[in-house]
């Protein structure tokens, strides 16, 4: 078990720790990163969901209906918390409150999680990998970037009213590379379609590069930040790492889904908190500071809760 463990774990925490690393020695600017970014958010990460959802037989897609179901609760219950505890308790902005609530409900599916469940299932883990990846992207995602629009300054002085905000804001929150690639994919596979050789190598090598480049580059916007712990972020690391297996486990214990899916369900909510919060203040140049700090936490917290997590499910 500690082999399968480590051996799930290492990588992980080894390509973080290798960009975290090369910002502290200036070897890569670490406040300078929109081009890395780009390349993750815009090229490789959605050619990898792509490829990962498109490529997923129209049977095996709809047998993770009940997973995409109980991904998307344990996801947009700790968002929607956190949102209003920021905004009401601390009178944040919509934008930092919105990229904080990211980060506390979205767990690291893209780079952390196929490695992860794959170490543990083996090839039969991409599958609801791309679930959970799809259903960050078309849920807490969108609805992140529609705040981030809304709450753009220059938009708002453009247009009126809040109808054209909204109406200007849906366009880039839903056209993102990042969400739309996902939504293509499920649709391409629930149509019974399917990729041609040429198109599924072409954007496999393309997409390889997103998980790793992903850590990397979230260990390189980490090394440019300054780590603080205090009672709100401990709050957020101990909802990411603890309320939301917890809550996925009242879930499956409360509905009849196969035993296969409470399993995986439990385990990739038990995954530490996502890097999306941090590329998109990236992007729409917010501060990210409390996403940091959260992520850092999260990430180093998860090296004890993922071990007892994948120990209870999968080796006792």
């Amino acid at each position: 078990m500690s082999y399968v463990i480590v051996s799930a774990l290492a990588p992980i925490f080894f390509v973080l720790a290798l960009g975290f690393v090369a910002g502290r020695m200036r070897t890569i600017d670490n406040h300078h990163v929109c081009e890395i970014n780009a390349l993750v958010m815009d090229f490789a990460l959605p050619a990898s969901l792509f490829v990962a959802t498109a490529s997923t037989q129209r049977s095996e897609m709809m047998a993770q209906g009940s997973l995409f179901a109980i991904l998307s609760a344990v996801m947009l219950v700790p968002y929607l918390f956190w949102y209003v505890f920021e905004r009401q308790a601390f009178r944040t902005p919509v934008g930092v409150a919105a990229l904080q609530a990211l980060t506390v409900g979205l767990p690291n599916f893209a780079a952390a999680g196929l490695p992860i469940v794959s170490a543990i299932l083996g090839s039969k883990g991409t599958v609801p990998v791309a679930i959970a990846i799809a259903a960050g992207s078309i849920l807490p995602t969108p609805i992140t970037v529609l705040l981030l629009e809304l709450n753009d300054s220059k938009r708002q002085a453009d247009t009126g009213t809040s109808a054209a905000r909204i109406l200007l804001a849906l366009w880039p929150a839903f056209s993102k590379p990042v969400v739309l690639a996902p939504v293509l994919g499920i649709l391409l596979s629930l149509a019974g379609l399917s990729l041609d050789n040429a198109t599924r190598a072409s954007l496999q090598l393309i997409g390889q590069a997103a998980g790793g480049v992903a850590l990397f580059l979230t260990g390189l916007i980490l090394s440019a930040q300054s780590f603080r712990l205090d009672w709100q972020i401990g709050t957020a690391t101990g909802t990411a790492n603890l309320i939301q297996p917890l809550l996925a486990a009242a879930i499956v214990c409360v509905f009849p889904v196969p035993t296969e899916t409470a399993k995986i369900s439990v385990l990739l909510s038990a995954l530490p908190s996502g890097f999306f919060g941090i590329l998109l203040a990236v992007n729409y140049r917010l501060d990210s500071a409390e996403a940091g700090s959260i992520v850092i936490a999260s990430t180093v917290f998860s090296i004890a809760t993922l071990a007892a997590t994948i120990g209870i499910l999968f080796y006792r």
